[in-house]
């Protein structure tokens, strides 16, 4: 949404009504619903495609639904996200004051940080990349990177502090959410509905 309030939906002027023509209730919150669960990455940055029919669409906004209350860690229904079967990563080993590399092991499903160990960790979780860029080695490249003397950047932590770790936990276990349900994406982000020309001559 855009302007003070969060009230008008930041989207193509004409768009909710052309889904609504074709899908049935469409407005800004499922549309990002739908997005989540169909987004493919295109040389421009994101593509989205339209469903072929109102079934595929109601199915998309559900699955993009779940998928968000994941990333927001269960914002959305109330509820954490958890593994399945109980399962949660724990750190088994204790981390350095500065570990320097990141290593999985995948029979043992752990995750060596500079030596300490967090396990379980899904493979899907270590697999899971945006961009082509596994998210666990960029997000510890990010605060394991030296920084330039005399940048903001150096003002830090001295050593590695426990809301890392916590993070860490947090991000394995949503990452391995999300990564294991990618193949329930597959049917949306090829969805064969209208394309760009069809959008042009509706008027959006």
């Amino acid at each position: 949404f855009r302007r003070p309030g969060g009230e008008e939906p930041n989207l193509a002027p004409g768009l909710l009504g052309f889904l609504a023509e074709r899908y049935g209730p469409a407005d800004a919150g499922r549309w990002l619903a739908w997005a989540v669960a169909a987004a493919v990455p295109s040389p421009a940055g994101c593509r989205v495609p339209l469903p072929a029919d109102p079934e595929t669409w109601e199915a998309g906004v559900a699955l993009g639904r779940e998928l968000m209350d994941v990333q927001l860690r269960g914002a959305l229904t109330g509820a954490r996200p958890r593994l399945p079967g109980g399962r949660r990563p724990y750190v088994r080993a204790a981390f350095p004051p500065r570990p320097e590399v990141l290593a999985y092991d995948s029979e043992g499903e752990a995750l060596s940080v500079g030596g300490g160990l967090v396990s379980p960790v899904p493979e899907a979780a270590w697999e899971y990349r945006v961009g082509g860029v596994r998210v666990l080695e960029q997000w510890f490249a990010r605060r394991t990177a030296a920084a330039e003397p005399g940048s903001l950047e150096a003002i830090g932590p001295a050593a590695w502090p426990q809301e890392w770790t916590s993070e860490l936990l947090d991000l394995v276990t949503t990452l391995a959410l999300l990564g294991a349900r990618e193949p329930d994406r597959a049917p949306f982000t090829a969805a064969g509905g209208p394309g760009r020309a069809e959008l042009r001559a509706a008027g959006v």
